[in-house]
């Protein structure tokens, strides 16, 4: 049996971002509520680079009221870029955002905007600038909770 090196293991990590990746980068991967998992959830914070990134949800607007099927969603990033490459050669300022809605990752995406689907009810939506590899900055970059009801 071969012993995995570390660069064989940045190796499959980074082809799980890519398949993971490729499932979101065409738009919401899961309904909210459905179980998704982040690549992030066995990264050791602790080696990670921070990143001088801020993300905000522009909309909707935190309490506001959506109608219909889907929710339109805007973030505003500052001092970074997105990428739409996926490498683990990372830098500060390059990287992805990360959609979750109810504290479950909805979407892994390479743009600053995006319909998701929704259902009638409340909702927590929050958004994360990841590294282009798609595991977090330390400490990792949220946007504020927007809470939005839907009819």
């Amino acid at each position: 049996m071969r012993i995995p090196t570390p660069r064989r293991l940045a190796a499959v990590a980074a082809v799980l971002a890519l398949v993971l990746a490729a499932c979101g980068s065409g738009g919401a991967t899961a309904s909210p509520g459905v179980a998704s998992e982040s690549p992030a959830g066995s990264v050791d914070l602790s080696s990670r680079p921070s990143s001088p990134a801020t993300v905000t949800i522009t909309q909707p607007v935190s309490g506001s009221t959506v109608t219909g099927s889907t929710v339109h969603v805007v973030i505003d990033l500052q001092n970074a870029t997105i990428t739409s490459a996926t490498t683990t050669s990372i830098s500060p300022t390059e990287g992805h955002i990360h959609l979750y809605v109810d504290n479950v990752l909805v979407s892994m995406n390479y743009s600053l905007e995006q319909d998701l689907p929704v259902h009638t009810g409340t909702y927590v939506l929050k958004a994360e600038f990841v590294a282009a590899d798609h595991a977090p900055f330390n400490p990792r970059v949220w946007s504020p909770d927007v809470f939005f009801t839907v009819k």
